[in-house]
């Protein structure tokens, strides 16, 4: 997304969320890099994904296909495993882009992951309605929570 794009939609480029501070140009450019590592013969729809951690750290990823086509990775599995593996923390800002750079929409089961970890509050880059909290984007999500308030029913 350009710029202007951005001014349009009055949306500032940066944003702070508690102590962090949110350059979505930053992002988009570090998800536009990670989708040049995709693996994607098979769709030749690349895709890439960056997103801002609690502790200002950004962990991006890619998707993988597979000939089997249903065992394909989405980017926002690559960036979930990065989070894990460089430490953890909760997501603060995610921005995700097809092969054009332009945004792009996770699908349902990546909002599902991304709500596990940044919850409702988390900032997602959408196509069509700006930069939004995840609760915005997945009304009603599953998460957490529930499984603690489904045992707690259940003890009763």
């Amino acid at each position: 997304m350009s710029g202007q794009a951005n001014e349009e939609r009055n949306e500032p480029r940066e944003r702070t969320v508690g102590s962090v501070q949110i350059d979505w140009d930053a992002l988009r450019s570090a998800a536009r890099e990670a989708m040049t590592h995709a693996y994607a013969p098979y769709s030749s729809f690349p895709v890439g994904v960056a997103g801002l951690v609690d502790d200002g750290r950004v962990v991006t990823g890619c998707n993988v296909e597979n000939a089997s086509y249903g065992l394909a990775l989405c980017a926002e599995c690559g960036m979930v495993s990065d989070l894990a593996r460089t430490g953890g923390g909760r997501l603060v800002a995610v921005a995700c882009v097809g092969g054009d750079g332009q945004p792009l929409m996770p699908c349902g089961r990546c909002r599902q992951l991304l709500w596990e970890h940044g919850g409702a509050d988390m900032l997602i880059e959408t196509v069509s309605l700006g930069i939004v909290p995840m609760r915005e984007v997945l009304p009603d999500a599953f998460g957490p929570d529930d499984l603690v308030a489904a045992a707690v029913r259940g003890q009763g």
